[in-house]
């Protein structure tokens, strides 16, 4: 039995690797969304809006099976289009690295604009007058509030995020939940195994609860909160 416990906790850093790669590329899809929404520029949001709306329409699971299935299919045309015989496969880690952080991205980007659009517009405008630039103004001035007000918002994407991570057990990549319903057919104790898989699951997002809450702690320096 310990051969199998020792296989999943192996199998739950391949899940911390797949969702942390996944919300780095979900922050960089959510800043980008969010920039193009508040352009102004009438091609920019409706690329945005399509893209905010189609992806949280659409359920996680079919997104992953159409882009590890499909994209795989898509490439290989693509390929005998250009005249090569090679087969590409699309990796596991990757189909799911690729499509959390694209459904969550969606997700992100709301949440950056609200967070953005809280921001008094005055202090932006502020630093332009006092010769900062946009890329200043925004590192300087824009983030660290951002920061702030996006972080509930983003807590719960982020926990949404960790546990979505369990859908790509179904496209073979061999995370946590996939060796546990592995382990739990080979042992028939199912409850045991998954049981375990959700311990871990519950201290993963703990353990980012208490560090998101130091960094809303570390955000809120001298923000006076309303009293309950």
């Amino acid at each position: 039995m310990s051969g199998y416990y020792a296989s999943i906790l192996q199998g739950a850093l391949v899940t911390v690797g797949v969702s942390l790669a996944a919300l780095l590329f979900a922050i960089v899809l959510g800043l980008l969304g969010a920039a193009a929404k508040l352009s102004g520029q009438r091609w920019l949001v409706g690329l945005a809006t399509v893209y905010t709306t189609l992806i949280r329409g659409v359920p996680e699971l079919v997104l992953m099976l159409l882009i590890f299935y499909g994209g795989t299919i898509g490439l290989n045309h693509v390929m005998e289009w250009a005249g090569s015989r090679r087969h590409v496969d699309i990796n596991p880690f990757a189909a799911g690295v690729l499509t959390i952080g694209f459904i969550y991205g969606a997700y992100m980007t709301e949440t950056f604009r609200g967070a953005i659009l809280a921001i008094p517009r005055g202090q932006a405008e502020a630093a332009w007058a006092f010769g900062m630039g946009r890329v200043r103004t925004f590192v300087r001035i824009t983030l660290p509030q951002m920061v702030r007000y996006a972080l509930p918002g983003f807590t719960n994407n982020w926990l949404v995020l960790i546990k979505a991570t369990a859908l790509i057990s179904l496209i073979g990549l061999q995370e946590m939940t996939y060796l546990a319903k592995q382990a739990s057919a080979a042992t028939r104790e199912p409850f045991t195994f998954f049981l375990f898989a959700a311990a871990l699951f519950l201290a993963y997002t703990s353990v980012s609860l208490w560090a998101l809450r130091w960094l809303d702690r570390r955000y809120s320096l001298g923000v006076r909160r309303a009293q309950t």
